[in-house]
């Protein structure tokens, strides 16, 4: 009992109500034949009744729409033919076109030229039964409004909405490649740091060994050294993990650039390609710093598009900010954020110059390589 009450409620979660939504208009349909008083009405009722079975099963069952979708179409394109009721196609207009976005262009092209064959003979229809039925004054010309742009419209928004989701899928699998990257990053910190180091240990261990036999009185310089290396890297050690808790700048790139995103402005890098391959202390204060700038682009700047350098001109490691919004954003009275910038470049021994070119603001931030040497 409690398995089959699961069952269900996992089915109604799952439920395409985007699709079942349209059907609160299906009662309007309905409502030209009801009450029935001919055999005509009792038919249409029933055509009626089909089409909400193979509406159903279009959405429900995938593997059935190569059948479902052309009866679909052919039901409501008798009632737009024959029954001068052009409202209804509309329902497979927007549900088939948004499945089919995701299929090739020309299976959408057969379905548009079927449902516009059918707009066409309803409309023909219409002319010949009841002449002057369609005219401006009567409003039937702008109802026939919707029903034609429907297809397109439905497929236009279906593949934005599928353009997005690939954004977002694009947007995660660059995440992990960072992590990769980052990962690769301090394999490479760890290998050209710390195994250099045990290498030494090692061979001044054996070192050591040897003069334990031949020169006694030399082991204990030896084990002095081993001991003095071996608290250089326990240091090194503690650098290394103290490292791994400051942003990248590529975490910070991807995270500003959403933020940025949604306030719409535009983010370019120039260089970054060059730039996630400098030392992990460099980044760290740079990404900090760039934080706090492209916060402010965002907050105070009224800018539409950001450029972020990164280069390496005269033995340093350089990152120029260039927006082009209000002059100024950060020279306000009152703020901080500069303040809390220039502290942190001049802690890094590294210089921090703000200007107001033409339009817009420019930072740059400058550390000289020899803060990585001595790190």
């Amino acid at each position: 009992m409690g398995l089959s009450r699961s069952r269900w409620a996992t089915k109604f979660k799952n439920l395409e109500w985007t699709s079942y939504i349209w059907l609160c208009y299906l009662p309007y349909s309905v409502a030209v034949y009801v009450p029935a008083k001919t055999v005509a009405d009792w038919i249409w009722l029933g055509l009626l009744a089909v089409f909400l079975v193979l509406y159903i099963l279009v959405v429900e069952k995938e593997s059935w729409r190569p059948v479902t979708i052309p009866l679909e179409l052919l039901v409501t394109g008798l009632f737009a033919t024959l029954g001068e009721n052009l409202y209804l196609i509309i329902f497979p207009g927007w549900q088939v076109s948004f499945i089919l976005s995701r299929q090739p262009k020309k299976v959408f092209y057969w379905f548009l030229t079927g449902y516009y064959a059918f707009i066409i003979g309803g409309i023909w229809h219409a002319v010949q039964t009841s002449p002057g039925v369609l005219g401006w004054q009567n409003g039937q010309v702008m109802g026939l409004i919707f029903p034609i742009i429907s297809p397109i419209l439905s497929y236009t928004l279906s593949r934005s909405i599928v353009r997005q989701r690939q954004l977002r899928q694009t947007n995660r699998r660059l995440q992990a490649i960072v992590q990769r990257d980052e990962r690769e990053r301090i394999a490479r910190d760890l290998h050209d740091t710390l195994g250099q180091s045990f290498s030494m240990i090692t061979l001044k261990t054996e070192l050591a060994k040897k003069l334990l036999v031949k020169a006694p009185d030399k082991v204990a310089a030896e084990l002095d050294d081993i001991e003095q290396t071996s608290r250089q890297n326990l240091q090194m050690v503690r650098s290394i993990v103290n490292d791994l808790h400051q942003r990248s700048l590529s975490e910070v790139l991807l995270e500003q650039n959403r933020n940025l995103l949604a306030a719409n402005v535009w983010l370019t890098t120039t260089g970054e390609k060059l730039a996630i391959q400098w030392p992990t202390t460099i980044q760290g204060v740079f990404a900090a710093t760039m934080a706090e700038a492209l916060t402010n682009v965002i907050r105070h700047a009224h800018a539409h598009q950001v450029e972020v350098t990164f280069s390496e001109p005269h033995q340093g490691y350089q990152v120029v900010i260039q927006d082009d919004g209000k002059g100024g954003s950060l020279t306000r009275d009152g703020a901080n954020g500069i303040t809390g910038m220039q502290a942190r470049l001049l802690e890094a021994h590294g210089t921090f110059a703000i200007g107001t070119p033409s339009r817009g603001t420019q930072l740059i931030l400058t550390i000289p390589k020899e803060m990585a040497k001595r790190d």
